[in-house]
């Protein structure tokens, strides 16, 4: 018996010798097999159970299936299947679609009252409660990332179809707590594909926004007509909207200063203070320098500081250390976005968005994570609770949730990912 320790390190899982065996089998196949071939095998032995032509394979898959544990622990079996077959897959680019089709085969589990052998009956209810758990949920999503089409689903689309196109989201959303080594690899080199995609269109929408301000300004002086290769924009904003997110999170914000620039000069201010209720004192006015006086004096201020005062309140005579700085941040994204699955509230949130503009309120959580880089992950977490909690609703539904996306995409690559937007200063 073998074992192996699941993504969040909580349990040791152990694999039994038939669980082993199925393993070993799909891996051997799935090897020399096409794609289309392995989901020919997939359905054979998953979904019909009767007549595979391993029949050592299908004794150790009938064992499994007929185990007690069976109700709660075959999830993880049919999971780590699939993922088997994936991490094979996702390699290539005319292999991925693969993934679609193999999570497709679970649109038609056939019906356990089809069949009267107790074992093949089995398996079909343990496939149909599969469908119930996080695990396929999972499975779901990571099959709308494989496809290498952007999804720009119109308003009338689930939220889910849009998960290929925000990477942050992936690590947070498409691991569940069964997820073997090489699959959590998996899903972080995906994540990099993608993050690298759209950092350099981003890179070159910017290009090319500037290079025809440049031909629209020669043209008014003197110029032969140039043509410019039309480059999309690769987010769901508009025009306007995405030229206005850039200008804000790397261009000037404060007077003569950018966000990396406030942030610095807090850092280096923070370094000196003599006790943790001054740091909180500072952190309250470095953020408010962000928000509308008119807003921020109706209540949100007042809330604010009152959240950051009791924050560790017994801790405040203390000299300020990493512990002090990467908790209170941390606290602040659950006061400012959500706080946790079972309690999803945003209100906050969205009334930041309603006031002062989802640019401006994703600036605000920006300033946070240049401050402390280590809580970075923890706003992605945040944002795929929402993500998570909306992702049945349709866009017109939340109106405000894909900007927010968009723009917490965009603000994560100009900071913390290679899009080169330095020639963005040169647009008017």
């Amino acid at each position: 018996m073998t074992t192996w320790r699941d993504s969040k390190e909580s349990e040791i899982r152990h694999i039994s010798l038939p669980e082993q065996q199925v393993y070993n089998h799909l891996l051997q196949w799935v090897r020399v097999e096409s794609p289309k071939q392995s989901i020919e095998r997939f359905q054979r032995l998953f979904l019909d159970g009767v007549g595979y032509e391993d029949f050592e394979i299908w004794l150790a898959l009938e064992k499994i299936v007929m185990d007690k544990r069976a109700p709660t622990e075959f999830r993880f079996v049919i999971n780590r299947c699939c993922h088997i077959l994936i991490n094979h897959w996702h390699l290539k680019p005319n292999t991925r679609r693969a993934v679609q089709e193999l999570v497709a085969l679970f649109d038609h589990v056939p019906s356990p009252l089809r069949v009267h052998s107790r074992a093949p009956r089995r398996l079909r209810e343990l496939m149909q409660l599969f469908k119930r758990t996080e695990q396929y949920l999972t499975l779901q999503r990571l099959s709308r990332v494989m496809s290498d089409t952007p999804q720009y689903s119109n308003g009338s689309k689930p939220v889910a179809n849009l998960i290929q196109r925000y990477p942050y989201l992936y690590e947070h959303c498409l691991l569940s707590e069964d997820s073997s080594q090489e699959y959590q690899q998996t899903v972080r080199q995906v994540q990099a594909r993608v993050q690298r995609r759209f950092e350099c269109d981003l890179s070159k929408y910017v290009t090319y926004q500037v290079r025809c301000a440049n031909l629209r300004r020669n043209r008014a002086i003197t110029s032969p007509r140039r043509i410019i290769q039309p480059v999309s924009n690769p987010t769901l904003l508009t025009e306007g909207e995405l030229v206005s997110a850039l200008k804000q999170f790397f261009g000037k914000v404060q007077g003569s200063y950018t966000y990396q620039d406030v942030a610095r000069s807090f850092h280096t201010h923070s370094q000196h203070t003599a006790c943790f209720k001054d740091f909180k004192e500072d952190l309250y006015e470095y953020l408010i320098a962000s928000i509308d006086p008119a807003y921020g004096k109706q209540q949100f201020n007042k809330r604010l500081y009152t959240h950051l005062q009791n924050t560790l309140p017994e801790w405040d005579y203390q000299t300020p250390n990493e512990f002090m700085v990467v908790r209170t941040c941390t606290q602040l994204l659950n006061f400012l976005v959500v706080e946790s699955p079972q309690r999803p509230h945003h209100y906050t949130f969205v009334d930041l968005i309603t006031n002062l503009g989802t640019t401006i309120t994703t600036g605000l959580l920006l300033k946070i994570v240049l401050i402390c880089g280590k809580v970075k992950p923890y706003l992605e977490k945040r944002f795929s609770i929402l993500f998570n909690h909306y992702e049945s609703e349709t866009r017109n539904s939340v109106p405000w949730l894909v900007p927010s996306l968009e723009n917490l995409n965009i603000a994560l690559s100009v900071h913390f990912g290679s899009a080169d937007i330095s020639c963005l200063n040169l647009l008017p």
